[in-house]
């Protein structure tokens, strides 16, 4: 439910909303310079996704893009729908349900075609799938009746599953694969991909991704490969299945290589596992071998350009490296929220050097930019496939996330699918909706993006475009800093000098309207509250 805001202060005229009693504002007006004029850009809806999301979840948010990934992906068997979790958990293969809410196959297109949101498969390309016991049990790959001194047993759901690692700590050698997962070709996927054709219809799965963080299966997925991938191997798979997916589906487009991050960019999985050994100071036979001291994911593009156009979409996961997410127990500590509201950085700017281990800047959207240009195709679409700021359920990881966002908007991402979709009602959750249904009635951020130039992005930023259905102007204001509210100034160019602005607010984890009011000279003042996010709509008179 979307509920008001209580607003202190009352409405100023002259463009602005009033000042809490006993805030300290800050010592001037932010002034963020918003022109029609510039920088304009499509973006693309795709932008707006998140994973494994219900279908009222996908309708209320206004998600665009419902995605099925994860570790779990890289086993899925669509024939028996099952899935096999790996060293997430206990290497346990597992039946999917129907009603269960982790579908990979045509459970979610069914789904998400029904919330009118855009359904992403997983491809399996590791040449296995996962079985399951007798009468579609459980299956584990570790037993404790073969491996009985173990570190850890799935008590609550299988004990005679262990996890994989000695009473030391250290790995177990990985089994046979056979003994918990089939061998799985190219054709058997474009068998999985023309079943979902017939039933939906060609281009009802828009997207395929060519599997989940390959150059970590070593580790994640060891039951079935001990082995580190070699760069050549992930590059002919990926044509490979490619080919069997187009075949299958002409409409579709083929996404690659799902890499997990920083070292999946620029070593191959066979080099991670000797670097994450021995060190990555000496020789790694890969990069320095095979690709010429190039890193893996330019080097994979130069083998698929001369395999003619395998890849349709360049898709990286990216999680900043710096304790900002966490699997448990965010930590929303200020130093923290303050790296979180600074990492975000890592997105777009090229100045910016990573505070984590990567000690260098990232830039990874026109990182990925530059290698299509240089390496592959220039213009190929860009894709950010995973990704999580933590702290959903707190307004600093709703400010991040309404900054995140606005910067793929801006930077001209083709496509992007949080990990995963955000608890209903949290402040992440409620992030997602401002942009995209802020009303419960499609109300919503606009298509065209124009400049917004706030002075210091680490403490306030903004985004702005242009609305198709009224030719409204909507600009997004994003306070992050903690304590402090913001006086902010914004001055329109190339757009109507007066008018009217409304629009909504999200504060202390609740979604509400601001008052309407009028504008003048192209100016509107506001007071935003600490940790806020503020979507103005604003109408230029007729005249």
């Amino acid at each position: 439910m979307v509920r008001r805001l209580a607003l202190a202060g009352g409405l100023l005229l002259a463009g602005g909303w009033g000042v809490s009693p006993g805030a300290q504002p800050m010592a001037a007006p932010v002034v963020i310079a918003v022109d029609v004029a510039r920088a304009n850009h499509p973006i693309s809806p795709l932008i707006y996704g998140v994973a494994f999301a219900e279908a009222d979840e996908l309708r209320d948010m206004g998600a665009t893009l419902n995605r099925a990934g994860g570790n779990s992906a890289s086993l899925y068997n669509w024939r028996i729908e099952a899935r096999g979790a790996g060293r997430d958990w206990f290497f346990e293969n597992m039946a999917i349900p129907a009603g269960d809410r982790w579908q990979y196959g045509a459970g979610l297109v069914a789904r998400t075609k029904a919330a009118g949101a855009a359904p992403v498969l997983t491809v399996p390309i590791g040449g296995w799938v996962a079985r399951l016991g007798p009468a579609g049990g459980r299956l584990a790959a570790f037993p404790t009746d073969r491996y009985p001194m173990q570190q850890a047993r799935d008590m609550g759901g299988m004990p005679t599953a262990g996890n994989g690692f000695d009473l030391a700590g250290r790995p177990l050698p990985a089994p046979d694969p056979r003994g918990v997962a089939q061998p799985d070709r190219p054709a058997d996927q474009g068998a999985f991909v023309a079943a979902i054709a017939a039933r939906f219809g060609r281009g009802a799965v828009p997207i395929y991704l060519m599997d989940n963080e390959p150059s970590r299966w070593h580790d994640i997925h060891r039951e079935v490969r001990g082995t580190g991938l070699h760069a050549d191997e992930l590059a002919a798979r990926v044509i490979d299945y490619s080919r069997a997916v187009k075949a299958a589906d002409p409409a579709a487009k083929v996404a690659a290589p799902e890499e997990w991050g920083w070292g999946g960019y620029r070593y191959s999985g066979f080099d991670q596992q000797i670097g994450d050994a021995h060190g990555y100071g000496g020789r790694l036979p890969d990069h320095d071998g095979m690709q010429h001291g190039l890193d893996q994911m330019p080097w994979l593009l130069t083998q698929w350009k001369a395999a003619g156009h395998p890849v349709d979409i360049l898709s990286l996961h990216y999680y900043p490296q710096g304790g900002e997410y966490a699997d448990k127990g965010d930590d929303v500590s200020p130093a923290m929220q303050l790296r979180r509201n600074r990492s975000t950085r890592a997105l777009w700017d090229r100045a910016y050097v990573d505070e984590s281990w990567i000690r260098q800047p990232v830039a990874l959207i026109p990182r990925m930019r530059d290698w299509v240009s240089r390496y592959y195709w220039p213009g190929t679409p860009l894709g950010i496939t995973e990704y999580n700021w933590g702290a959903e359920r707190h307004m600093n990881g709703a400010t991040a996330q309404a900054d995140i966002l606005g910067i793929f908007g801006r930077e001209g991402l083709y496509m992007a699918a949080r990990w995963v979709t955000p608890p209903r009602g949290s402040p992440a959750y409620l992030a997602f909706k401002l942009y995209r249904n802020y009303d419960g009635h499609g109300g919503r951020f606009g298509e065209t993006s124009v400049a917004a130039d706030a002075p210091r992005p680490d403490a306030v930023s903004a985004f702005a475009s242009l609305r198709r259905a009224d030719r409204a102007l909507t600009v997004v204001v994003i306070n992050k800093q903690l304590s402090a509210a913001a006086d902010v100034s914004l001055a329109l160019g190339h757009f109507g000098p007066s008018g009217r602005v409304d629009g909504v607010r999200l504060a202390a984890g609740e979604l509400g309207p601001i008052p309407s009011a009028h504008y003048q000279a192209g100016q509107i003042a506001a007071h935003l509250p600490a940790q806020s996010i503020t979507l103005f709509v604003v109408h230029p008179d007729a005249s």
